[in-house]
């Protein structure tokens, strides 16, 4: 017969692989294999109560087996669904009260964070941690979410086809082998130990060490990214102002991209179509950017187009999301202590689908303020043409000739398009 002290070394040697049944039921053979007495001597032996070695016998005469379970089936707490039926519907009626609650409910102006939900349940004699709401928000589908910026305010009836005009335009120039660029300013940027959105891998608890608080004085030097990006070969210029974000500085960025990169690529372009945003330095209201163009068209012998996007829609604008998003993005939270480190930053953003950027710093000034007369259009005529207010023609360029042979053509899509570019061709005077 075994001793105590062999019971405890064999038991000792394998306990620490067991879980709580296997446990159970091992201590319950070996007691079964003593006979009368077995139960104690097994439950010193190894620790179990009697009571847990008896349930183990019992489980071997029965010879039931739970498979992938530990415990008998129905055992634990019941599901709070169960104990309580009435807590999911009122956690529904407190997290979206517009469809189902109360409009009195204080919560309806509260933070509905999961620790105010469960405190006000609690309350309402519905005993529950901030966890498990957490738990029974996401099986109902909620998740934690942010506004989203999708309203655009009133939508013109015509915004639909001001949008395919701009879409076959650039379908038919890029079918031409003539360039299509997207233009825009991106955000200005602080120059100097500021704050930057992103992350880099650096050793741990060594971050850059950056300005407390983003208030500069107006000393404090900026620049002006402004961006063209070629769609038909997806490459990006970036010229980098430090003056002002004005119509001239926008021009003088696509004369710099044009001299640069466009004519090479483009030996045989006799057609440029630019598409910009309804407002900024290229806005289709500012007089000064369309006498800048004008200029650029007499000293490019190009034919230039504009298509200017509907307002609150600069979104759609490829620029946005196809040069700029992954400029920001490789940034990763580097701060911007001068220009030569944006126009490296700039000009090392790459992609997978194979984008290339180039970019150059631009000292030149831009006074702001500038009042233009017409006279940078030397001895070109008037605005000319009609504009049609009826749905077929409303979408069609208006077109005024200039010296040199050179046209300038401009789509200008705003909202109540007819109103406003008759107005335009009437009241400005080139």
């Amino acid at each position: 017969m075994r001793t105590l002290a062999e019971l405890r070394a064999k038991f000792r040697a394998v306990w620490p692989l067991l879980d709580e049944r296997a446990k159970r039921l091992m201590a319950a053979s070996e007691a079964r294999s003593f006979g009368y007495g077995g139960v104690s001597l097994v439950s010193r032996a190894c620790g179990l109560s009697r009571k847990a070695v008896g349930k183990g016998i019992r489980e071997i005469e029965a010879g039931t087996a739970w498979k992938g379970r530990i415990r008998r089936p129905g055992a634990g707490r019941k599901p709070i669904r169960i104990s309580d039926p009435q807590l999911v519907d009122r956690l529904e009626a407190m997290v979206d009260e517009t469809t189902r609650g109360d409009p009195e409910s204080p919560l309806r102006w509260t933070c509905k964070s999961t620790r105010t939900l469960a405190e006000a349940l609690n309350r309402s004699k519905h005993p529950i941690s901030h966890a498990k709401v957490a738990q029974l928000l996401h099986d109902l589908d909620y998740s934690v979410q942010s506004n989203r910026k999708t309203e655009e305010g009133g939508d013109h009836p015509d915004r639909d086809a001001q949008f395919r005009h701009i879409n076959n335009a650039a379908k038919r120039y890029l079918a031409g082998g003539s360039p299509v660029i997207s233009v825009d300013t991106k955000k200005k940027e602080l120059i100097g130990n500021y704050h930057n959105a992103g992350q880099q891998w650096r050793v741990k608890k060594q971050p850059h060490k950056v300005q407390g608080h983003d208030f500069p004085s107006p000393d404090v030097p900026r620049a002006y990214p402004y961006g063209i990006y070629d769609i038909g070969r997806n490459t990006g210029f970036v010229n980098i102002g430090t003056d002002h974000d004005t119509g001239a500085f926008a021009v003088a960025s696509i004369r710099g991209w044009w001299r640069r990169e466009g004519r090479r690529l483009y030996p045989k372009g006799k057609a440029l179509l630019i598409t910009a945003d309804g407002g900024g330095s290229n806005g289709w209201r500012l007089r000064l950017w369309k006498v800048e163009l004008q200029k650029f068209a007499d000293e490019s012998g190009l034919t230039l187009s504009v298509c200017h996007f509907p307002p609150g829609t600069s979104k759609w604008n490829k620029i946005e999301h196809r040069l700029f998003s992954f400029i920001s993005s490789n940034w990763r939270g580097e701060p911007l202590r001068d220009y030569e480190t944006i126009v490296n930053l700039i000009t090392s953003t790459t992609t997978a689908k194979g984008l290339t950027v180039t970019c150059r710093l631009d000292r030149r000034k831009y006074p702001t303020g500038q009042q233009s007369d017409g006279k940078g259009l030397g001895t070109s005529q008037s605005l000319s043409g009609q504009v049609s207010r009826r749905m077929e023609l409303r979408h069609q360029a208006a077109r005024y000739p200039v010296i040199a042979d050179c046209y300038l053509y401009f789509f200008t899509l705003p909202n109540c398009f007819g109103s406003c570019v008759f107005n335009w061709l009437h009241r400005t005077r080139l």
